[in-house]
């Protein structure tokens, strides 16, 4: 699956969005806020990007009230997984239910939603309007609006404003969030948010909201203070933060979108967990898990934490194939593999080349595709002397690398695999799913690497993509 993009910019828009954050279904992440003071319950405007993890559930993306007596947005799990929904419920009915036709399923991909109701109006169709990536939706699977006046559950004073949750229910979010807002009172489009590009007007691109007015119980949520994730940046709508952290606090954003593990190419015979955005993968199988982005030029560093195993046969590396009609990349002959065991692997050969690693090693993985080389560190320290700068000469580089041209795909795929049991591995693109002690960026200041990067060697995300690959 090469090269896959989200829907956002992948070149210098203008306004950047600095953080996002991380939501984790597994570990009951979500945000919430009591509201004190009932405001405009028939009008109001909902704005957010996300970008989706784990997918196929019942998840919960922004609500108000209880299970039973409910508003909000969800993905839907039933006959439309990965629909999304726009509902009310209450006293065991629908209120007003929306379905959208389209299933949001690319886990690549950053997406930008509104929700725009005033129950006011005197067509149905007006009361709620949803829009996706700047385009309004009309299509749906289900479709009744609510009557006219209703007064909702979203500004209530009494009920809860939830972001990734219900409360009483189970279904958590599961993916990242950013540029989170509540327009109190103003019924809004999706050009109050976003933006189509100049210069390519198929993206869509965020604009800065700050001016907008929130009104009662508005909100902003930027996700930039890591000491209080759930800060308003437009005024003191705070919310509590429950079971998230510093380390939830995410650089990979809509306008900088970074790549993940791919849980859409997996193979069919194996069990895989897919948690913190997609980028800790634990699975039980040689087939390999896979990156979103696929390479075919530049010189790229990622960096994997082994967090667990119960064998000694990881392997990590890049492969040149997809997973869902393969096997064990380290058989395949565009598959180039470091061994637990401290071999190397290729074609499914294994010979000598450098120390084994084990839980809490960190593996760097320096790709060079302008000269087809690559190089891999244990903590750090570059195996067999190892230096990706040294371009065609390839000084201590693990193999020369089939041409990505000359690949069954055209691209290359950072990957890991386990050949007999089953490990669990956390990959660093550039915003890392676990505590970075250093701190170390590309020489274009994207990253935060546990280890250097070698010089001119970049972060996998799309600004990076745009320019180098």
């Amino acid at each position: 699956m090469p090269l896959i993009l989200g829907t956002n910019s992948i070149k210098d828009t203008g306004y950047n969005v600095a953080n996002s954050l991380r939501f984790n279904d597994g570990s009951s992440d979500h945000l919430s806020r009591s509201i004190s003071s009932t405001s405009n319950r028939r009008t109001y405007t909902i704005s957010t990007w996300f970008k989706r993890g784990s997918m196929g559930a019942n998840q919960k993306v922004i609500t108000a009230g209880s299970a039973g007596t409910e508003v909000g947005i969800q993905f839907f799990s039933g006959t439309n997984d990965d629909a999304l929904e726009i509902y009310q419920y209450s006293s065991s009915a629908y209120q007003f239910r929306l379905d959208t036709s389209a299933l949001l399923r690319d886990s690549s991909a950053w997406y930008h939603l509104v929700v725009a109701i005033d129950t006011t109006q005197g067509t149905d169709t007006n009361r709620v309007k949803i829009y996706l990536n700047g385009s309004q939706i009309t299509s749906f699977s289900t479709a009744t609006y609510p009557s006219q006046n209703l007064d909702t559950l979203f500004n209530n004073s009494g009920s809860t404003n939830y972001i990734g949750f219900l409360g009483s229910h189970s279904a958590y979010f599961d993916g990242y969030m950013a540029e989170t807002v509540l327009v109190d009172g103003q019924q809004l489009d999706a050009t109050s948010f976003g933006e189509f590009d100049e210069d390519s007007p198929t993206i869509w691109k965020p604009k800065d909201v700050s001016g907008l007015t929130f009104g009662t119980n508005g909100f902003y949520l930027d996700y930039e203070d890591s000491s209080a994730l759930g800060n308003d940046a437009a005024g003191s709508n705070n919310f509590t933060v429950n079971n998230l952290t510093a380390v939830d606090q995410s650089t990979d954003t809509c306008t900088l979108n970074y790549a993940t593990m791919n849980p859409l190419d997996v193979h069919p015979g194996g069990t895989y967990t897919f948690t913190d955005g997609n980028l800790t993968v634990e699975q039980n199988i040689s087939r390999g898990t896979l990156s979103t982005f696929g390479l075919s030029s530049g010189k790229w560093y990622a960096e994997a934490k082994f967090i667990s195993t119960s064998g000694s046969d990881c392997i990590i590396g890049v492969v040149g194939i997809n997973t869902t009609a393969n096997e064990d990349p380290g058989i395949q002959a565009t598959g180039y593999m470091y061994n637990q065991d401290g071999t190397k692997k290729n074609n499914n050969s294994s010979s000598s080349y450098g120390n084994s690693y084990t839980t809490g090693d960190i593996v760097g993985i320096a790709l060079d595709l302008d000269n087809n080389k690559i190089y891999f560190s244990k903590n750090g320290t570059f195996q067999n002397s190892g230096d990706p700068t040294s371009g065609s000469s390839g000084t201590g580089s693990a193999f020369t690398l089939t041409d990505p041209a000359s690949t069954p795909t055209g691209f290359y795929f950072f990957a890991h695999a386990d050949e007999l049991s089953t490990n669990k591995v956390s990959w660093n693109y550039g915003s890392a799913p676990y505590t970075i002690s250093s701190g170390n960026s590309d020489g274009n200041g994207y990253g935060n690497f546990e280890y250097s990067v070698p010089s001119g060697y970049y972060a996998l995300n799309t600004k990076n993509l745009a320019e180098y690959g």
